[in-house]
């Protein structure tokens, strides 16, 4: 094998890329169009640009990628995950053109891949999965009465949380399959779908494997997943913090026993929920590498990516079962381009300003965002993956914090504060967690951490963004009042702490330290350089590390105690920040329905002349590989369809005009 092309982009291929270069294997990177510039293809060898504006016509395009791979003389390809990973039809025109396919065969794919295949392979060997129903819609709709509510729609060629949906009762069913086989459709090039009973409040734990040409597998332990969103992972662990010595021996024994039954090469990931009674059920097989591989890898010391990579030219296994251990504990943080407070909202935009912590057992697996860079909205929205290793989970759980509260990511809305409350939160010390949890308590949470947060003090961020105004400005200023405007000797300085004015007296300047009166008591603070962006605030001989990012002229973003603060200089010149859009909230202005983010039209639900009320389903507007329902926000009748499906958006674009009903 001399060179692998990556079928794949952001993270993950730049993860495949390092392990190829330890391995002296050249690597060839395909990208679309929407990737063109991105830092990690530097990191190829090679890049192939796939010209295209659809996945169907860059990433899930099975000839150019294989046409690919033959100009540029690679032996092999790496699918990454997602994509075309599980594509049976892929791994057999690699088969077919001679290519190595760093993989399963087509033949496991088709047995484990399909979810609907998986779940005969596992009842045929022994291994317990829960009730549910195969076919067409039509016969989903005749039968699903078999399964009862509440039941769990899936994607067959799903994977990575895309392709899933939870039913309540009979009057969604319909919509739902639709939805959910348009959402496979898109993303997988597959709409079969089928439904099965949902397990309430379940623990998600998942075994990787490794298998080789020769017969040998083996299991390299278990994984916990099970704080998710949207059904999609965002916290994962392991071991395991829930299973017992005997349920963690039978769920690997399990997961070996299937891989076994179908032959299985290469690495796999074998997905199942565990009830409170730590009764597991086979949930379904990832014939690929994992998005949370490495909390695998930092507690067993084996490089999952190599070891596919031997699999697929033919080594045999050079581990034993009876080797491997779990040493101490990994947590991984997702980390994604999201809106928690308005349901994890896909929140595409510019970076104004990025960094990524280090440090000892600190993991960053990212695909080398910096300012200034464009997360697009055609993609999924996580960025990137933080992962913390520790002697046990406790000690995970600090260096996970104290790695959160080193990761600044401004521009863009992102879920690193949710996270960073999650990991405080006694639910997750305590693990008492399910697959369910953040659903259910959601609003609870977000609560408690903007509680958490108006109990630290103020003054502090306060202090550092008043100290850094009155900082010298090394470049040009922009106008006469920029350059006088900041300097009048004005005793009194109102300042918008959160949105929150706030008045300080400014009494003495001796830069970098000054005297300012808040709440009537005299506070002296002096403000140091750090490094890039940090400072020290000794704010009454007390010291505080903080992090400072002045966003437009007078608006500055504070980090400390793990909290961002954003505070303004009322009296100073700002400039509005225009790549932040708009709230949800604010989108809908005198009946004009605006998208809440980038996006492109997929369904219109309504028409000129239709009726409809408060929370009625308007259109679907798709960003990041999700699909987001635009609800009426009144009741009205539409004047006005100012757009199209397949019509791109942003959060200027009108969508819709609702009007009130006049008359009986």
């Amino acid at each position: 094998m001399n060179k692998i092309l990556i079928a794949n982009r952001g993270e993950i291929a730049l993860r495949i890329i390092r392990t190829a270069k330890k391995m002296r294997i050249a690597t060839v990177l395909v990208y679309a169009p929407q990737d063109a510039g991105a830092a990690y293809l530097n990191e190829a060898d090679e890049t192939v640009l796939l010209e295209g504006s659809s996945l169907g016509e860059t990433y899930l395009n099975i000839h150019r990628i294989i046409a690919a791979a033959k100009a540029a003389s690679a032996d092999a390809i790496h699918p990454g995950y997602g994509f075309l990973s599980e594509n049976a039809a892929f791994a057999n025109a690699c088969r077919q053109e001679g290519i190595i396919f760093i993989g399963p065969t087509p033949e496991a794919m088709e047995a484990m891949g399909n979810k609907i295949a998986a779940r005969q392979t596992a009842l045929a060997a022994g291994v317990p999965v829960t009730p549910g129903i195969t076919g067409t819609v039509p016969k989903l709709l005749a039968q699903y009465t078999t399964v009862g509510f509440p039941l769990l729609i899936k994607a067959a060629a799903g994977g990575g949380g895309k392709g899933m949906r939870v039913v309540q009762q009979e009057t969604e069913l319909k919509e739902a399959l639709e939805a959910t086989a348009r959402e496979a459709r898109n993303y997988f090039g597959d709409d079969t779908v089928y439904i099965e009973k949902y397990i309430d409040a379940p623990r998600h734990v998942e075994v990787q494997v490794l298998g080789d040409q020769h017969g040998h597998i083996i299991h390299l332990y278990e994984r916990e997943c099970s704080l998710q969103r949207r059904h999609q992972k965002i916290i994962e662990e392991a071991p395991s913090p829930t299973l017992t010595p005997e349920v963690r021996a039978q769920i690997c024994h399990a997961a070996v026993q299937l891989a076994a039954a179908i032959g299985y090469q290469s690495a796999g990931t074998l997905e199942f929920l565990v009830g409170p009674d730590l009764r597991f059920y086979f949930l379904e097989m990832n014939t690929r590498i994992q998005v949370e591989h490495p909390v695998t890898e930092l507690t067993t010391g084996i490089d999952i990516v190599e070891q596919q990579i031997r699999i697929a030219r033919g080594e045999a296994l050079d581990l034993q079962q009876k080797d491997i251990r779990q040493k101490g504990h990994a947590i991984e943080c997702r980390i994604y381009a999201e809106d928690p407070e308005q349901q994890f909202l896909p929140a595409p935009g510019t970076l104004l300003f990025y960094k990524e912590p280090y440090g000892e057992h600190i993991r960053i697996d990212g695909m080398q965002l910096q300012q200034g860079a464009t997360v697009t909205g055609d993609f999924d929205p996580m960025i990137a993956k933080l992962i913390t290793w520790g002697a046990n989970r406790e000690a995970a759980r600090l260096k996970m914090i104290e790695a959160l509260q080193q990761y600044f990511i401004y521009g863009i809305k992102n879920n690193i504060a949710f996270l960073l409350g999650l990991l405080h939160h006694a639910d997750f010390t305590g693990n008492r967690i399910s697959t369910k949890y953040i659903d259910t308590h959601l609003n609870d949470l977000l609560q408690q951490f903007e509680a958490r947060k108006k109990t630290a003090a103020i003054q502090i961020p306060l202090a550092a963004a008043l100290v850094c105004s009155l900082l010298p400005k090394e470049k040009k200023p922009l106008s006469t009042w920029e350059a006088i405007g900041y300097w009048r000797p004005v005793q009194q300085i109102i300042l918008s702490v959160e949105e929150k004015a706030v008045p300080v007296m400014l009494r003495r300047q001796a830069i970098p330290a000054i005297d300012f009166e808040y709440h009537n008591t005299l506070i002296r603070a002096t403000l140091t350089p750090a490094g890039t962006r940090q400072f020290n605030l000794l704010l009454d001989q007390q010291p505080y590390p903080v992090h400072i990012v002045e966003t437009a002229p007078g608006v500055f973003i504070v980090r400390c105690n793990g909290f961002d603060y954003t505070i303004k200089r009322n009296d100073m010149l700002h400039t509005a920040a225009n790549t932040v859009p708009p709230s949800p909230a604010a989108a809908v202005t005198a009946g004009t329905v605006s998208a809440p983010m980038p996006g492109k039209v997929i369904k219109i639900a309504v028409e000129p002349g239709s009726v409809v009320r408060a929370g009625d389903l308007l259109l679907i507007v798709e960003a990041m590989k999700m699909e987001n329902n635009i609800l009426s926000p009144k009741d009205g009748v539409v004047t006005v369809i100012g757009v199209a499906e397949g019509d791109k958006v942003d959060t200027t674009t009108t969508l819709i005009h609702i009007e009130d009903r006049t008359g009986s």
